[in-house]
């Protein structure tokens, strides 16, 4: 991506969520299946039909499990999750809404993302997957369990920004990923994130 179009993204992301922040909060009665698909409607202008992001900025939110889905959401709402549209988004849901909204996508089937990868760095990162991330992250990053999010065909630019706030402390981390984020860093330095990112990249249909 050039760098003139990853300054436009921001900007693009923002419009996005503008509009996807005027179609949450409609009906605000305990969600019904019609309901729920009419708020899935709004999220899906960001994430993509069904949940399966098409553009970098984007994370894929279809497949991830009900119990991230749910807490993610509750701390974009709270202010605990750092954001640029997300809390102001959830704002306007209830929490029953929030919970059917974590229910169908977590009932939608995940797509891994078609992205470029360079298959060396993959074969690195496939490595230091399997040292520093596997306990919880388990089947190369592709499981949904257990409460965390799939990593594995999720956009790189996207995990680049997760990971650099998780780094920054701007978004708070479990104690054990960040001894293990902290412990891969000093070790591996910045190649070695970029090496576990391509491999997650690398894990496509």
């Amino acid at each position: 991506m050039s760098t003139d179009n990853q300054k436009k993204w921001p900007t693009a992301v923002f419009a996005l969520g503008l509009i996807c922040g005027s179609l949450s909060g409609i009906g605000h009665a305990t969600a019904s299946p019609n309901s729920t698909l009419l708020l899935a409607g709004g999220c899906n202008i960001c994430h993509g039909p069904n949940g399966v992001s098409s553009g970098p900025a984007t994370p894929t939110i279809a497949g991830l499990s009900g119990e991230y889905l749910l807490s993610t959401l509750e701390g974009f709402k709270s202010g605990e999750i750092p954001s640029t549209i997300m809390g102001r988004i959830t704002r306007g849901y209830s929490s029953d809404e929030l919970q059917a909204l974590a229910n169908y996508y977590s009932s939608r089937p995940f797509s891994a993302s078609q992205q470029p990868y360079d298959p060396r760095l993959a074969r690195q990162g496939a490595k230091l997957h399997n040292k520093y991330c596997e306990k919880c992250h388990t089947e190369g990053g592709r499981s949904a369990e257990e409460g965390t999010g799939r990593l594995a065909g999720q956009w790189r630019p996207w995990l680049i920004w997760a990971l650099q706030d998780f780094r920054s402390g701007r978004r708070l981390a479990g104690r054990k990923m960040q001894q293990q984020l902290d412990k891969l860093y000093i070790r591996k330095g910045k190649r070695g994130l970029t090496a576990l990112l391509h491999y997650y990249a690398s894990q496509q249909p």
